[in-house]
């Protein structure tokens, strides 16, 4: 079966329904292909690190900063519940598109996985900087990839129009917000669901799959 998820790397609901997604898949029986797929919730972020992220919400969201600050408390706990610490304080928002470049780079090696958890952790735990060319050739070399092929992959146009055209299929499917997970290319949930959700639904995909075999 084959599961498809757009994300972002900086969706803090995107990593808690990462686990979600991850805990629902203990005890199942049938094989998976995930593939990650590219979404900018902000294209046009600077490319340049950013801080202070209370600001930037409450601009974005219309409220007050002391109002940002109960979101970033609110999903930090509801993170912890599903064992990630997030540190919204030390995070450094910025363009996200390299970053999915990377992640199509990846791919190529099979550790696209790795290479997204990484980007995860490094951003909402680590603050680490994720328009950072340096900080994502770092990340990448943790993970098993050639830190010094992946600078120069960072300073080309390589993979751009791998994540336009997962961008464009997103598009295509109505895909508003994230995360959002296609299986088999015909079932979709949406958002950061709990586990037994994403359960139910890859054992019903993997029945149907398997009356369509035997039809």
């Amino acid at each position: 079966m084959k599961v498809e998820i757009w994300s972002d790397v900086v969706c803090p609901w995107c990593y808690i329904g990462k686990r979600h997604f991850e805990a629902a898949l203990d005890g199942f029986e049938g094989e998976l292909d995930v593939v990650w797929r590219s979404f900018e919730l902000d294209p046009s972020a600077s490319a340049t690190p950013q801080g202070d992220l209370a600001q930037e919400l409450a601009t974005k969201y219309r409220v007050s900063v002391e109002e940002a600050r109960e979101m970033m408390d609110r999903t930090t706990r509801a993170a912890a519940k599903v064992g990630l610490e997030f540190d919204f304080h030390q995070a450094r928002r910025g363009n996200t598109l390299d970053a999915h470049r990377l992640i199509h780079l990846a791919g190529e090696h099979r550790l696209q996985g790795e290479m997204k958890e990484r980007l995860l952790r490094g951003y909402f735990t680590e603050g680490k900087a994720i328009s950072s060319r340096d900080e994502l050739a770092a990340m990448a070399g943790e993970v098993g990839l050639d830190s010094r092929e992946v600078a120069r992959m960072l300073e080309t146009e390589d993979y751009v129009d791998d994540v336009r055209a997962d961008e464009m299929r997103a598009r295509e499917l109505g895909i508003r917000g994230v995360p959002f997970f296609l299986l088999d290319g015909w079932a979709a949930i949406s958002g950061a669901q709990p586990s037994e959700l994403f359960r139910e639904g890859l054992e019903r995909v993997l029945a149907t799959s398997g009356s369509d075999r035997e039809a």
